[in-house]
């Protein structure tokens, strides 16, 4: 008869093997389906897969989406698979069956392995990776970490995350660092004009600038690389802001030349809900303070930027197996078939009368995101009449110069959800 110490031990070996081993949840339920179905596309690039619907709806089965709504605002947060969802509850009811322990003494060394599998897929050293919640908390961390003192600026755009942007007022506020904002007309198909808006603004005070990778408002891609390589030849630091990015566009952190990089896991990754990473450059560690208390604040370990307390390591431990989901489809695949999906709908509205398109159709400018709008209607009027007459759902944007809807779909989106939204966006026009 095994013995209660014999159990607790496989358990635990079970656990922390978890989504970093052959046994992880998403190999036992879906390996087989997934490797049998790669196999008939083997042959085709990624642009040719995405437009295999036999493959796509072998992910689309691996969610449980509500089929009684069509939800095509993935941009403010995707939901899980159905295996992130099960090994966030398989961790929350071991944490229960008694939290101090299994919380402190168990989950908790699955951080390790997990940083690890965070940094291969974004191309980094796990010593510059913190695990922590959405992208505000990375990037509000590094935004106050940072030793600016009354009269040193930072550049941004009015494009810029309303969260950010916030940050970056208060500590003017407070501590008189000056905050600039350019203004862009987006979508902007040139990345010479971006990268002049930049420089254009900068002054010999400049000390940093902050870059939304993917604007979240209308999904225009920024050139983070060559404003990066402009900025440090002017001896200025770089901050991105990668919430819609990372997990969607086929890129490596490291290809971006940036100082530091805040995302939210919970968008394209389709991690757990509240989970996020922050990354910055190994050198650059040290000087940032902690935006929690840590009795190390200038160490070079990473790992003070996690010192927050109680956390939920279930979620945390989630985030392995939404990265074993994402590796199983990859990375250019799962970002041609979304851009695949946008382009589908916004080519074929792009005609009707009254109705406008506010993103770039231009692979290199665009993926997921694209913003609509109709004549003679608000962003919110349009937003509601797409819920209440289809059971469309999708966010209204009114923000600076930008006034539309934000439309963004994702892997388990089907072509039939994108026929509906297009039957509804040429009947809405028409009554206008």
């Amino acid at each position: 008869m095994m013995t209660n110490d014999r159990r607790i031990f496989l358990k635990q070996a079970a656990t922390l093997a978890g989504a970093f081993s052959v046994n992880s949840l998403f190999n036992q339920v879906h390996a087989a389906d997934w490797q049998q179905a790669s196999k008939k596309v083997a042959h085709l690039t990624a642009i040719e897969v995405a437009q295999d619907e036999d493959y796509w709806s072998t992910i689309q089965r691996s969610y449980s989406v509500n089929p009684n709504i069509i939800n095509l605002n993935n941009g403010g947060v995707s939901p899980a698979p159905i295996v992130v969802q099960q090994a966030v509850e398989r961790y929350n009811q071991l944490a229960n069956e008694g939290p101090s322990y299994f919380m402190w003494r168990i989950l908790d060394q699955g951080r390790e392995p997990l940083r690890e599998k965070l940094a291969a897929l974004a191309g980094v050293l796990p010593e510059e990776i913190a695990i922590n919640r959405n992208s505000t908390e990375a990037l509000n961390t590094i935004i106050y970490g940072l030793d600016l003192k009354s009269g040193d600026e930072v550049l941004g755009t009015k494009q810029d995350y309303p969260n950010m942007i916030n940050a970056y007022k208060q500590r003017a506020a407070r501590e008189g660092i000056v905050y600039t904002q350019i203004n862009f007309n987006l979508p902007i198909e040139d990345d010479e004009q971006i990268v002049k808006g930049y420089q254009d603004a900068i002054t010999p005070k400049t000390k940093l600038i902050h870059i939304t990778h993917m604007v979240n408002w209308v999904g225009q891609i920024m050139p983070v690389r060559k404003i990066a390589d402009m900025a440090h030849a002017k001896g200025i630091e770089v901050i991105v802001d990668g919430a819609h990015s990372f997990g969607l566009l086929d890129f490596k952190v490291s290809d971006l030349h940036c100082d530091y990089f805040g995302t939210s896991l919970h968008k394209f990754l389709s991690a757990p809900i509240g989970s996020g990473m922050m990354w910055i450059k190994k050198d650059k560690i040290e000087k940032i303070w902690p935006l929690m208390c840590n009795d190390k604040p200038h160490s070079s370990d990473i790992r003070k930027f996690e010192t927050i307390g109680t956390r939920s390591f279930p979620i945390e431990q989630g985030i392995g197996e939404a990265i074993n989901f994402h590796e199983g489809i990859g990375s250019k695949r799962k970002e041609e078939r979304i851009r695949y999906l946008k382009n589908y709908w916004a080519t074929k509205v792009q005609q009707v009368p009254k109705v406008k398109l506010h993103t770039s159709l231009n692979p290199k400018y665009s993926c997921a995101i694209c913003g609509v709008s109709v004549d003679g209607m608000t962003p919110g009027e349009l937003d509601s009449a797409l819920f209440n007459q289809y059971k469309i759902h999708v966010v209204g944007i009114n923000w600076e110069n930008i006034s539309c809807v934000r439309i963004t779909p994702h892997v388990y989106t089907t072509i039939p959800d994108m026929d509906k939204l297009v039957r509804a966006i040429e009947e809405i026009a028409a009554k206008k």
